[in-house]
């Protein structure tokens, strides 16, 4: 059945209506190609204008795609309710499910705590001070600094608080699944800029950015490529986006102190509306449900006003058992040595590879991104060998396939094992990107 069966009416409103119940209920697919605005008008007996207001209306309410001159489609389906991963069978090492080492997590304080009551302030003095000083001392503005339930709430409340459904947001591409996820479910557009080892490239951002109305960035440790902007390459950026400077910046710094390299910005003194989210879950564990936030006073009022409406306060305990590592002196030489190790395992398997002739990426974090000509075929044959991996299908837009390899727990002779395991797998299935 084609989809322009179940479109009809002769205004505005009610084409908009019986295109919105057949999306209701199923009878247009989520992704659909709707009929060409002047097919659709001729079917109807209508004006044209008449069906291009409703393909806008539709549009602006986030229940519509435009793709330019390869028409319009329904937006594909959010993920309200995503398949959860594969179990992974007892005797495979895993590597694809992201986590950081728990032996390289500094060990939860005991804390005598207080009860907190409404009324009572909502962040504690002391962590908005630690943050704010660890903020300053990466030369990222902290007059405005806000507590939330992780990194991926904190850029949650900074989209809804600026963008409407329909509006285009720059994303890495690869990038993690979770920002491709939350587009999705508040209907923005996610617009990919190509990535190589030292961050996004500045030409197709620059091309890109003219119809956007905000970029998310990770400056260290992108997930999956573990790419991480120089300062060669955030030069080139900055001047890039100085053409526009009404673009919302938002930088994602989810692995902090244990990402392998120095924290980078794209942010100046000229950017209006901006925000840095800092999570702690990969430093000090992914439980702490916390992240700070630093931002312009637009955004930050923004974001306290309404959370203030919501969850009021992320957990005082939370936040004193964060206070209370970030000033333990011997959590610093844990996350040192958490850093150095995450570096010298990641280090492994890319030299490892590189002795098999297969090009891999990681030049920070805990993920190394492996070029692959069929990534289900290599994920299922490495499972069998006992490696489990993630196929880089859910991270990609327009790159070429991959799979990413979280190295956190890989010790330097399992890498070698992995490699050859790899090595072999590719030569008897062909295709795999060789280090030159």
């Amino acid at each position: 059945m084609t989809v322009q069966k179940y479109i009809h009416g002769t205004s505005s409103v009610n084409i908009a209506r019986s295109i919105e119940e057949a999306v209701a209920g199923g009878r247009i697919a989520a992704g659909a190609l709707l009929p060409p605005v002047r097919a659709l008008a001729e079917q109807l007996q209508v004006a044209p204008a008449t069906v291009a207001s409703v393909y806008r209306q539709l549009q602006s309410r986030g229940l519509l795609v435009s793709e330019g001159r390869r028409g319009t489609r329904v937006r594909p389906a959010a993920p309200v309710s995503l398949p959860p991963d594969a179990a992974i069978p007892d005797g495979v090492v895993n590597l694809a499910a992201g986590n950081p080492d728990p032996a390289l997590l500094p060990p939860l304080p005991s804390l005598k705590t207080e009860q907190r009551l409404y009324g009572d302030y909502l962040n504690e003095p002391e962590l908005m001070a630690l943050a704010r000083e660890q903020f300053e001392a990466d030369g990222i503005r902290a007059e405005y600094v806000a507590v939330v339930g992780g990194a991926l709430d904190g850029i949650e409340r900074v989209l809804r608080e600026h963008l409407r459904p329909g509006d285009r947001v720059l994303v890495e591409d690869p990038a993690f699944t979770g920002i491709l996820d939350l587009l999705n479910a508040l209907s923005l557009i996610a617009v990919p800029v190509p990535v190589d080892d030292e961050g996004v490239l500045a030409q197709p951002l620059r091309r890109a950015a003219k119809n956007a109305q905000a970029l998310i960035v990770t400056p260290r440790a992108q997930n999956p490529t573990g790419a991480a902007f120089s300062p060669r390459r955030a030069r080139e950026l900055r001047a890039a986006l100085t053409a526009f400077p009404e673009l919302l910046v938002i930088e994602d710094d989810h692995a902090g102190p244990i990402a392998g390299t120095p924290y980078v910005s794209l942010i100046d003194r000229t950017r209006a509306r901006w925000a840095v989210v800092r999570s702690v879950s990969k430093s000090l564990g992914p439980d702490l449900r916390l992240a700070v936030m630093a931002s312009d006073a637009h955004t930050h009022a923004r974001v306290d006003g309404r959370q203030r409406l919501g969850i009021r306060w992320v957990s005082h305990i939370l936040q004193n058992l964060v206070v209370a590592l970030w000033r333990d002196r011997k959590t610093a030489t844990h996350l040192a040595r958490a850093s150095r190790t995450y570096t010298a395992r990641r280090d492994a398997l890319i030299a490892a590879l590189a002795q098999h002739g297969i090009a891999s990426h990681g030049a920070s974090g805990l993920n190394v991104w492996i070029p692959v000509a069929e990534e289900a075929a290599v994920v299922q044959s490495l499972m069998a060998a006992g490696w489990a991996v993630k196929a880089g299908e859910r991270y990609r837009i327009a790159t070429p396939p991959a799979i990413r390899v979280t190295t956190a727990t890989l010790t330097p002779a399992d890498a070698m094992r992995f490699a050859a395991d790899l090595a072999g797998i590719v030569r008897r299935r062909g295709g795999v990107t060789l280090t030159v």
